[in-house]
């Protein structure tokens, strides 16, 4: 039996009862969040500062590097526009099949990116349903380029306009409608008036999309090919020095990600701060 005195006031729950899940929160976070970082950085730097540089301008993890980089270029500018578009249309406007492009949308959260992947083989392969159209227009969209970008849009269309339809429909339409009575065009009432107010959900989303689309394996694994120094983004690099028992240049490398990661983190966590209001509703403090 607790006294009244162990009870929070406005909670309810017994003070041992709030420790024991903070520690058992921050036991997990250190477990399954920290002791994995400390790993790869340790690791990383366990043959010295030389071959850890070594690893990272060797001319395969630059290569990776590119590609990324590449690929990320592409597809969050395309997840911008799909994002903005689908926000838009679902947040300002009532029309039949809204609910199942909401479901859509939520597609690739369900989907295992491994199974993404086959459906674009078996679309763009040499084998696939536009595989001959795509072999006598000489074109290669699987183990190339642009198979490895139509895989990570995939996997990465729902960040932004996961941000931006609940903001949108919370902030609803009387501005936009306010700008419209006053003779503003449709574009100009876009420009002016609905991005302005969720600049800061879409950079929100934009952050989310760029960390998956660097960091997508199953997807990508399955449409690049493996070709070394070609079709190997970062993650699979990653996977291809583990395997030939290369691990201070495999942690290397994965430490390079970790880094992204912790840097998005930070981001995100400035922009939670900074700009809570802002954001979907989710993410307000």
């Amino acid at each position: 039996m607790f006294s009244s005195g162990s009870y929070k006031q406005g909670r309810g729950e017994p003070a041992i009862v709030k420790w024991l899940l903070i520690f058992a929160a921050l036991s997990f976070l250190a477990i399954f969040l920290v002791l994995p970082l400390v790993i790869v950085f340790s690791e990383a730097l366990a043959a010295g500062w030389r071959t850890y540089l070594a690893a990272l301008v060797e001319p395969d993890a630059l290569a990776a590097l590119q590609l990324t980089i590449t690929v990320v270029i592409f597809a969050v500018p395309l997840n911008i526009l799909f994002g903005l578009a689908a926000a838009w249309a679902i947040a300002k406007h009532d029309f039949r099949g809204k609910s199942l492009l909401v479901t859509f949308i939520d597609l690739p959260f369900s989907v295992s990116p491994v199974v993404a992947g086959l459906s674009f083989v078996m679309l763009f392969g040499n084998h696939g349903w536009f595989g001959g159209i795509l072999d006598r227009a000489d074109i290669d969209i699987i183990f190339a380029t642009p198979g490895i970008i139509l895989a990570t849009i995939f996997v990465t269309f729902p960040f932004v306009a996961r941000e931006l339809i609940p903001l949108m429909e919370s902030q609803g339409n009387s501005l936009e409608e306010a700008a419209l009575s006053l003779g503003a065009s449709g574009w100009r009432t876009f420009f002016k008036v609905t991005l302005p107010n969720v600049k800061w959900a879409l950079f929100y989303g934009v952050l989310l999309c760029s960390a998956r689309a660097m960091g997508d394996f199953g997807a990508v694994s399955v449409v690049s090919g493996h070709i070394r120094g070609v079709t190997n983004t970062l993650p699979l690099h990653v996977e291809v020095l583990y395997n030939e028992y290369s691990f201070s240049a495999s942690f290397a490398v994965a430490s390079l990600l970790a880094v992204i990661a912790l840097f998005t983190l930070i981001l995100k966590s400035i922009l939670e701060w900074r700009h809570g209001d802002d954001l979907a509703p989710g993410h307000r403090s």
